[in-house]
């Protein structure tokens, strides 16, 4: 920042670059995604990153990465890596999402449609 004057500014790659360390990726390999549900599995702490303490106040119940940047504000990147600190430290779940539920073939549900008239 080359003008003292205007303060930090919240969306700055200088913030990103202190939030994550200078890290652009997560440090251990990662199942994270857009899709990936994190839910918290401790409180935050006292001293920890505002950044971490807000992601797990935020994943109190299940909510994905997606949701995450979305809420705190931060890009996708940021927060995979922030996850995956959490994640490193136990402090985090992480799980694919639950796929859709398969629909039936159609001549299964004719054939269950007419047992049942039959009764």
């Amino acid at each position: 920042m080359s003008d003292g004057s205007r303060g930090w500014q919240e969306d700055s790659p200088e913030r990103l670059y202190v939030i994550t360390g200078g890290r652009s990726g997560p440090s251990a390999p990662t199942p994270l995604d857009l899709v990936t549900l994190v839910v918290a599995r401790s409180a935050p702490t006292p001293g920890m990153q505002p950044e971490l303490a807000a992601i797990l106040r935020l994943c109190q119940a299940p909510l994905s990465v997606a949701e995450v940047a979305a809420y705190t504000g931060l890009p996708v990147s940021v927060v995979t890596v922030l996850v995956s600190d959490l994640l490193a430290k136990d402090q985090v779940l992480v799980r694919p999402p639950i796929p859709p539920a398969q629909i039936p073939e159609q001549a299964l549900i004719k054939a269950v449609i007419d047992g049942l008239q039959k009764l």
